[in-house]
C-alpha cells in the first residue's frame, strides 16, 4: 500500500484522484486546498488530514518523511494550471512521484527546467493524458499504423463546452493563470492526435479570443482542423434543441471516433500504470507543450485557407 498526498481536493477533478488512489488499494493520508468544501473525501478517506494553508501542509509533509510508515509515495495534483509547476517541485523534493493533471506545465522551458528537478531527486513527474488509454483511441491508433504509411488523414476536431460568465472571473478566464482555451480544454485532444498522427509539422491559428480558438494543425499523417469553444451561441442548434450545452466531436475522414464513454474509471486506469511504473511523463508530453505554446502566442489570421466549418457559424 502507497501513500499519497493531494493538493487541490476542492476541485472538481480531484474526485477522480480519490476513486483511483482508492481503487488502487492505496491510501490518502493527507490532503490541501484553501477551500475548505471538501466533503467528499468521507466518502473515500475520512481519516486524511487535511489543510487549508500550504505552510501547515508543507510541515505536515516533511515531518511524516522522516517516520518510515507514513512517509508520502506520491502526491496527487489538482490544482490551477499556473500552479502545476511549484507543486511538482514540492512533491519531488519531499521525495515523492507526482502525479499531475494535464496540462502538466504552461511553457516548454517549463519542462526543460523540471527534467533537472527530476535528476537532481530522483523521482519521476507522471502527467494524466488518460485518452491515451481510451479503448476507442487504442483501436484508432492501431489502425493508422497498420494502415498506409503514406495516407494523410483529414480531421476534424470539435470541443464545444458552455461556460457561464463564472468561468471568465475565476481563474480559467486568466490566460496567464490558464494558458487559455486551446490550453486548458484542448491540450488532451492535440496530445492524443499527435500520438496517433505525429508530430506537428505546421501550426495555424485562425481564430483566438477569451471564449474561443480554432486553427489547423498539419502533423505528419493528418491535417487537424480544430475548434474550441466556451461559448453556448457557438453550439449547433440542433444540440441546442436537445438541452444539451456541450458538443465533442472526433472525425477521421468523415467517419465520427465514438469516445464518449468510459471516461469514468481511466484516472483509475493511469494510476495502475503509474503504479506499475509505466505513467507518461516529461517526455510524452513535451511536444505537446510546445504545441500549445504556439498557438496561445499566435497571430490569428482570420477565417483564410482550411479552417474549421462551424467557424462559418460563429
Amino acid at each position: 500500500m502507497k501513500n499519497f498526498a493531494l493538493i487541490g481536493a476542492a476541485g472538481y477533478i480531484a474526485v477522480r484522484h480519490m476513486q483511483a488512489i482508492k481503487e488502487t488499494r492505496n491510501n490518502l493520508i493527507a490532503a490541501l486546498d484553501k477551500f475548505d468544501s471538501v466533503g467528499i473525501i468521507d466518502s473515500y478517506f475520512p481519516e486524511a488530514d487535511f489543510f487549508t494553508e500550504f505552510e501547515r501542509f508543507d510541515r505536515h509533509i516533511d515531518k511524516l518523511r522522516h517516520n518510515e510508515n507514513k512517509q508520502i509515495d506520491y502526491v496527487s495534483i489538482c490544482t490551477p494550471n499556473y500552479l502545476h509547476d511549484s507543486h511538482i517541485r514540492f512533491a519531488l523534493k519531499q521525495q515523492a512521484e507526482a502525479i499531475c493533471e494535464k496540462p502538466l506545465v504552461l511553457n516548454p522551458w517549463n519542462v526543460d527546467a523540471l527534467a533537472e528537478v527530476e535528476k537532481e531527486t530522483g523521482k519521476k513527474i507522471n502527467t494524466i493524458l488518460q485518452l491515451r488509454l481510451h479503448p476507442s483511441i487504442i483501436k484508432l491508433k492501431k489502425e493508422v499504423e497498420n494502415g498506409p504509411k503514406d495516407k494523410i488523414y483529414d480531421i476534424d476536431l470539435t470541443y464545444l463546452t458552455s461556460r457561464g460568465r463564472w468561468y471568465f472571473i475565476s481563474w480559467k478566464g486568466d490566460m496567464q493563470k490558464s494558458g487559455g482555451v486551446a490550453t486548458n480544454i484542448g491540450v488532451h485532444f492535440f496530445d492524443m492526435l499527435s500520438w496517433i498522427f505525429g508530430t506537428v509539422k505546421e501550426n495555424i491559428v485562425h481564430v483566438s479570443e477569451e471564449s474561443k480558438a480554432a486553427g489547423l494543425l498539419k502533423l505528419e499523417r493528418a491535417d487537424v482542423r480544430w475548434f474550441l469553444s466556451v461559448d453556448y451561441n457557438n453550439i449547433p442548434e440542433e444540440i441546442k434543441k436537445s438541452g444539451q450545452r456541450t458538443y465533442r466531436s472526433v472525425t477521421v475522414n468523415g467517419k465520427e471516433i465514438e469516445f464518449s464513454g468510459g471516461f469514468t474509471d481511466l484516472h483509475t486506469v493511469s494510476y495502475r500504470k503509474i503504479l506499475e511504473g509505466k505513467g507518461f511523463g516529461l517526455t510524452d508530453i513535451r511536444s505537446t507543450i510546445q504545441t500549445v505554446y504556439e498557438i496561445r502566442n499566435a497571430v490569428p489570421i482570420g477565417l483564410k485557407g482550411d479552417y474549421h466549418p462551424l467557424l462559418n457559424k460563429k
